[in-house]
């Protein structure tokens, strides 16, 4: 079963210079994450990579410091966050992966979708996000915020934040 696809909602002027065609490295299998990863210095390697979970349920890997919305090629996602990756028992495992993306801003319910993806690569993984970014945005002023310690109220206005995700409501 596939999850939500998450729309980009960040800023408009990254989204523009997204080059079609353009977006991250396709794993979608063992062979794929092996030729990826042999690509790879230690020095990268050492380093958390973009990731997104393209609408098709495949994971794509860009650098670090790569827009989310660059790695998704513009299109949805049903998932999006930084991920490491680590060798344990002579296998690459994921050492840790969080759904921190300011470009879609993604609910924590998305980890069915990056937990489908990575087995599909033959990557061994936590049983959830090892670290878990709560978005929302605001009713009153609209503005996406990160919500820290449960403190549900908005940075910028001071207004109470919903209890459930609302950053990119269905368009009705």
């Amino acid at each position: 079963m596939r999850g939500w696809n998450y729309r980009y909602v960040g800023p408009a002027e990254l989204k523009a210079v997204v080059r079609p065609g353009g977006g991250g490295r396709r794993i979608g299998s063992p062979a794929d994450f092996d030729i990826w990863v042999a690509e790879r210095s230690p020095a990268e390697l050492a380093e958390p990579f973009t990731f997104v979970v393209g609408a098709d349920g495949v994971l794509l890997l860009a650098p670090r410091r790569s827009e989310h919305v660059a790695c998704a090629g513009g299109r949805p996602v049903l998932s999006a966050g930084e991920i490491s990756f680590a060798r344990q028992a002579g296998r690459w495992v994921v050492g840790d992966v969080s759904n921190h993306s300011t470009g879609y801003c993604p609910d924590v319910g998305s980890w069915p979708s990056v937990a489908q993806a990575l087995d599909r690569a033959g990557l061994g993984r936590p049983s959830g996000f090892t670290h878990e970014v709560v978005f929302r945005r605001c009713p009153g002023c609209q503005e996406h915020n990160i919500v820290r310690e449960s403190d549900f109220v908005c940075v910028f206005c001071g207004g109470d934040l919903p209890e459930k995700w609302n950053v990119d409501p269905p368009v009705r």
